[in-house]
């Protein structure tokens, strides 16, 4: 017997070919190419521009585990907090250069690049909510001017504002605010164009990042600040050097946070991988606004239990920062043609928008007070 194998007929190398063919092509769904050139996963280093403590940069870690999740570890955002790699307000120029490839914040954080960006929340927005700010950002013009806005301004980003913030706190002070007047001569934090109206109302105003506020009021830099809400509040330590906290303000009641992507990186990903980050927008949004629900209260009650007074601002305070902010907008929008852009199409909407809420959805102290007014306390006291 000969120990020759016989030589591949052409229908041999046929079936060969067809069979590896089909291996390849299994091979190709079981591991799909991520992009032209890319064998493995995609990296993102990421940095937020919050403190790891504050519970905002949990929002920021939990956008970026939604992502590596629902890619199936094919994207791997990584996210580091404030000041790892630039300061916290240096984010924006970050992603632009490629430094960082994304980041999580607040658009009022680039105020200092063009004063329009305060529109995204830093203001009263004509009556709006933050959701119903979102609302006009997606559904009414918004994303095509900020867009339009970043271009500007040469910006290198792709911008995804999303979850909607409930209203801040006035601030936390040495004693209660009773009148517009007991700003006057104060050292105050705030960002933004609040900085023109609380300006204003006769505060010297600093704005700092929301890791430096504490510290600052604990050395006596700060006479009062205003940061965000109770959970971040208390984690970044208020209770330790005030007890007293104004609620309710028209300073930033409708504000949102942003995720950026440096535009390079971002276009360079496939369609279905730009489409999951998108989707996954708006799952943390929802998500974000459920855990602040849960997470804010609980902070909010423990604090009033553990010493904190809280008080409601009084209505000529608010009416007061209304025609500050008026005031404030209007020599923004001088020689600014995006800023009077931006603002008279979140009028038009706002004007809809706001009546049909006001107009639709009942209030809700008359049900709170028919059952649970008689056991607790009223939620916020007047000064």
């Amino acid at each position: 017997m000969s120990d020759k194998k016989p030589a591949p007929t052409a229908n041999t190398r046929r079936k060969f070919l067809a069979g590896a063919t089909a291996s390849a092509g299994a091979a190709a769904l079981a591991f799909p190419m991520i992009a032209k050139g890319q064998t493995g996963p995609i990296s993102m280093r990421w940095q937020s521009t919050w403190p790891a403590k504050d519970i905002f940069h949990e929002y920021a870690t939990d956008y970026a585990k939604k992502v590596n999740d629902m890619t199936g570890g094919d994207l791997k955002i990584e996210v580091l907090p404030a000041g790892a790699v630039v300061p916290a307000f240096g984010l924006l120029d970050a992603v632009s250069k490629g430094t960082l490839d994304g980041g999580h914040g607040v658009l009022v954080y680039h105020y200092g690049k063009q004063n329009a960006l305060a529109l995204w929340g830093s203001g009263p927005a004509f009556g709006m909510d933050a959701n119903q700010l979102l609302s006009w950002h997606k559904y009414g013009g918004g994303k095509e001017l900020l867009n339009k806005l970043y271009a500007s301004i040469g910006a290198n980003v792709v911008s995804f504002p999303y979850g909607p913030m409930p209203t801040q706190p006035l601030g936390w002070f040495k004693k209660p605010i009773t009148k517009s007047e007991d700003f006057k001569g104060m050292k105050f934090r705030t960002v933004g164009i609040s900085i023109d109206v609380f300006t204003a109302l006769g505060a010297a105003v600093n704005a700092l990042p929301g890791g430096e506020i504490v510290p600052a009021m604990d050395r006596g830099l700060l006479d009062g600040a205003e940061f965000n809400n109770a959970s971040s509040d208390r984690l970044l330590g208020f209770p330790d050097v005030s007890k007293t906290c104004m609620l309710q303000s028209y300073h930033q009641n409708a504000e949102q946070f942003e995720i950026m992507f440096n535009k390079a990186k971002y276009d360079a990903l496939p369609e279905k991988m730009r489409a999951i980050i998108a989707n996954a927008v708006e799952a943390a949004s929802s998500d974000m606004s459920w855990k602040a629900i849960d997470r804010y209260s609980k902070d909010y009650k423990e604090m009033a239990a553990g010493g904190i007074k809280f008080y409601k601002t009084p209505d000529a305070v608010l009416a007061n920062q209304l025609k500050g902010y008026d005031a404030a907008a209007a020599k923004k929008g001088e020689g600014n043609a995006l800023f009077k852009e931006i603002e008279a199409s979140q009028k038009a909407f706002a004007e809809r928008v706001v009546k049909w809420d006001l107009d639709t959805n009942v209030g809700r102290r008359m049900a709170y007070n028919h059952y649970f007014a008689p056991a607790a306390a009223a939620p916020a006291k007047k000064a």
